[in-house]
């Protein structure tokens, strides 16, 4: 048959085997005799590797289905507010982290193997800003009478709030700062993390109720640890890291003029620095730092300054601050950041690096700081830099590459630790406090631990330990064993939950009603020919049928990101979600890995008509398909064209 002119015009997509390989690399899965073969089709949930990656544990392929209308809804609910109860499963910030986050579930997107993965994190967006304007919100569960301590209201102390309100026990947050948010208010600039969005996800946790705030209020200063013990039934530390690491030269901390990327931030989002230095050099290459010299350009210099209006005297003294008149004066400023590493191994993400190269940001890579040069006054007037190699994992200066950078500020965003001032006791040695598996301060009973404080890592990642911190004290408030925790810990789709919500649950077994049964091929008690393998297995590319897949480019969301002459007060959202049918079409790219998503190749290839669809009043996510095993051969068809490898050949006889 002639190729199709359509075809012809089509982007190739996959095949099974490359140039000069020919043959199956094992026989063993492929060789059946005909009507007496063991092996027959059995349908296995195994975990995409989207969410395997995910630090937050999101379902990620569940909430896709539902937003390419795979998966069906309840009755009376419509299928915005059930993606976002899917997703808020596992990260009450959609919203938040569909903008933010850097993704490494799209980096795991088995999509890669194919063409490019999916766009999760602009779905996400879409689901988190949909469920704003149409006011969803979350329901506490029943009280328990219980209280915890929430020690920091960041990402981590939130999302931990948020998951404690949702099993009944009341909260109460200590924050040192005058808002919550940490991270998200204070470390990330508005033009990725528009306030009001911040303000719409944090305010919807506050109205679950008993989720009280004690702001300006430092545990271990104000407040001592023997306190909580007495007034709480459990303490979750989330303080997170807001101390930044100087650079290793010296004269670093005697210099008034040499910052750190954390106080830079802090003195920008809280609104008293409006304009930075003439010629600003941030050592790093990491996020923080890229937010570091974008703001820098938007910010700018005034020519003229008095001691008051030095950017460093806003940041450090904590309470000076610039007015809109000096705002008003600003021009250009010069922003240079380095970098140890080259640019294919910074890990800032990459969109954001070449958004900081379009605004005018000049970046050196494979260099290292060396010296500061500073005048008779002992103020920085220059970074010597050179370029580095690395020694045994060390950076080492090359000879003969070192340069002056000139320099009216120098930022350090290399790197964060914790402040543990009168929480010493919990001190590990190196201003960060131990966890175990279940998130619990060892040695330390009613003590649990989240985020950054653990080691500085995702926004994500502190959500994600958030959850399972808020498990573990759920268990410790009802004097509970801890239940072994999954290897593959995340969320996972539930079948039993979901045939339920869909009204068509098994029958309840009981053996004194229908004695020891082993197995049934009948009954209504059971669900057939089903095994689930997502606590234990995430579903490699090379489980799936991928010529299944067409050509399907990704919808990429727009921006709108100024160029080197538009930055200066450019402080506008540079992300444009996706529109509805642009999110449906994005979620429809899933190839749904490890689940049924209804494809009907498994019925429409059986030589044998063994494989069915369930009837429509008893079908629902994941038991779409049957097997009649009299009629079934055993010849594996159906589960060479799963696309998602939901089809595996098992049940021997």
């Amino acid at each position: 048959m002639a190729t199709s002119s359509d075809e012809m015009k089509t982007k190739p997509s996959w095949r099974r085997f490359r140039d000069g390989d020919q043959s199956w690399s094992s026989l063993t899965q492929k060789i059946f005799v005909q009507d007496t073969s063991h092996k027959c089709p059995t349908y296995v949930h195994k975990t995409p590797p989207c969410q395997g990656s995910c630090p937050s544990g999101e379902d990620i392929r569940g909430w896709l289905a539902i937003v390419r209308q795979q998966e069906k809804p309840p009755v009376g609910v419509d299928w915005q507010e059930y993606a976002f109860r899917r997703s808020t499963e596992a990260n009450p910030f959609p919203s938040l982290m569909g903008r933010v986050c850097p993704a490494p579930c799209q980096d795991g997107c088995n999509r890669n193997e194919l063409e490019d993965y999916v766009g999760i994190n602009a779905v996400e967006q879409f689901i988190g800003d949909t469920a704003i304007e149409k006011g969803y919100g979350f329901e506490a569960g029943p009280d328990t009478g219980r209280r915890v301590a929430i020690i920091g209201g960041g990402p981590a102390g939130l999302a931990a709030a948020y998951q404690l309100r949702r099993r009944g026990h009341a909260c109460t947050i200590f924050e040192a700062n005058e808002g919550l948010g940490g991270m998200f208010r204070y470390g990330i600039p508005g033009y990725r993390v528009p306030r009001d969005k911040l303000d719409a996800e944090i305010g919807r946790i506050l109205a679950m109720g008993q989720v009280d705030c004690r702001f300006n209020t430092r545990v271990g200063v104000d407040v001592q640890i023997a306190d909580l013990e007495r007034d709480f039934d459990a303490v979750l530390w989330a303080i997170g890291c807001q101390a930044g690491r100087g650079l290793p030269v010296e004269g670093w901390d005697e210099t008034p003029n040499c910052v750190s990327g954390v106080a830079f931030l802090k003195a920008f989002n809280e609104g008293r620095m409006k304009v930075t230095a003439e010629k600003v050099v941030c050592v790093g290459g990491g996020d923080t730092s890229i937010d570091v010299v974008s703001v820098a350009r938007r910010l700018g210099h005034i020519t003229k300054t008095g001691q008051k209006d030095l950017p460093e005297t806003v940041i450090r003294d904590g309470y000076v601050a610039h007015d809109a008149a000096t705002a008003a004066a600003a021009e250009g400023a010069q922003v240079t950041l380095t970098s140890l590493f080259t640019r294919d191994k910074m890990t800032a993400a990459e969109h954001e690096v070449s958004d900081a190269l379009q605004e005018g940001v000049t970046i050196l890579d494979g260099v290292m700081p060396v010296a500061l040069i500073r005048d008779e006054r002992g103020r920085a007037t220059g970074l010597k830099v050179a370029d580095c190699q690395m020694v045994d994992g060390r950076p080492v200066p090359v000879e003969g590459t070192e340069r002056v950078l000139e320099a009216d500020l120098v930022v350090a965003a290399i790197g964060q630790g914790g402040d543990l001032t009168g929480l010493e006791a919990l001190d590990n040695g190196r201003g960060l406090i131990n966890a175990d598996k279940f998130f619990q301060v060892p040695d330390r009973p009613g003590h649990f631990v989240a985020g950054d404080i653990i080691r500085p890592h995702l926004l994500t990642t502190a959500i994600g330990q958030a959850w399972i911190a808020a498990e573990s004290i759920d268990e410790y408030l009802k004097q509970a064993e801890h239940k072994r925790r999954p290897k593959v810990d995340v969320h996972h789709f539930d079948l039993l939950a979901k045939m339920a919500e869909a009204e068509v649950a098994p029958e309840r077994f009981s053996v004194a009603d229908r004695g020891d049964l082993r197995g049934t091929s009948a009954g209504n008690w059971a669900i057939h020919n089903y095994e689930d393998r997502s606590a234990a297995e995430v579903i490699p590319h090379d489980e799936l049928f991928l010529g299944h897949f067409g050509h399907h480019p990704r919808n990429l969301r727009k921006e709108e990101v100024p160029s080197a002459e538009e930055v200066l007060g450019h402080f506008k959202e540079r992300v444009i979600g996706l529109t509805e049918a642009e999110a449906i079409d994005e979620a429809k790219r899933c190839m749904s890995c490890g689940m049924c998503f209804e494809c009907d190749n498994c019925v429409i290839f059986c030589p044998q008509t063994a494989v069915f669809r369930v009837a429509k009043d008893k079908r629902t996510t994941g038991r779409y398909v049957d097997t009649d095993y009299n009629k079934c051969i055993g010849c594996h068809i159906c589960a060479d064209v799963c696309p998602t490898g939901y089809i595996k050949m098992g049940l021997g006889e």
